[in-house]
């Protein structure tokens, strides 16, 4: 195996960090590291608001997960939303994200969620495998996701 999964504390600022920087290059877009930093530390803060996982090899970070819950009156109960699930490439294809994940599904069944979100790219197949491999599927009932900032919000 050679890797381990491990809850986020508030020492795992940079070592997170460092993984969402490599996430977002990936992706294309400029991190924050400000605001990143700052909202780390206060989901860390927060429990009620979810939690963080960290993957590490040899004491080196090399994934992490992040899991927010919000009620939703479509399940009448908490909903867990993953919010970043990353890891770095040559880990990939080695059980990391599976880890990460059953992670964080065992957290949602302690917090009582009834549903779980995840948002991904629709070409992503191995994203979408994944997912699917713990029960996650897109909507097929003609909704989409619609995001849009609070007006008057700091960002």
């Amino acid at each position: 195996m050679g890797w381990t999964v491990r809850t986020a504390v508030a020492g795992d600022i940079e070592p997170l960090l460092r993984l969402m920087a490599a996430f977002y290059a990936e992706a294309g877009f400029p991190l924050d590291r400000e605001w990143a930093a700052s909202s780390f530390t206060m989901l860390l803060s927060r429990p009620e608001w979810g939690s963080l996982w960290l993957a590490e090899a040899s004491g080196q970070p090399v994934g992490h997960a992040a899991l927010t819950v919000r009620y939703t009156m479509e399940h009448g109960g908490l909903s867990g939303y993953i919010d970043d699930l990353f890891v770095e490439p040559s880990w990939r294809r080695q059980g990391v994200a599976r880890a990460l994940l059953k992670a964080l599904f065992q957290a949602c069944r302690e917090r009582n969620c009834r549903s779980v979100l995840v948002e991904t790219g629709s070409a992503n197949a191995a994203a979408l495998g994944l997912y699917g491999q713990f029960g996650l599927h897109p909507h097929r009932d003609g909704r989409l996701l619609l995001v849009g900032t609070l007006p008057g919000a700091r960002t």
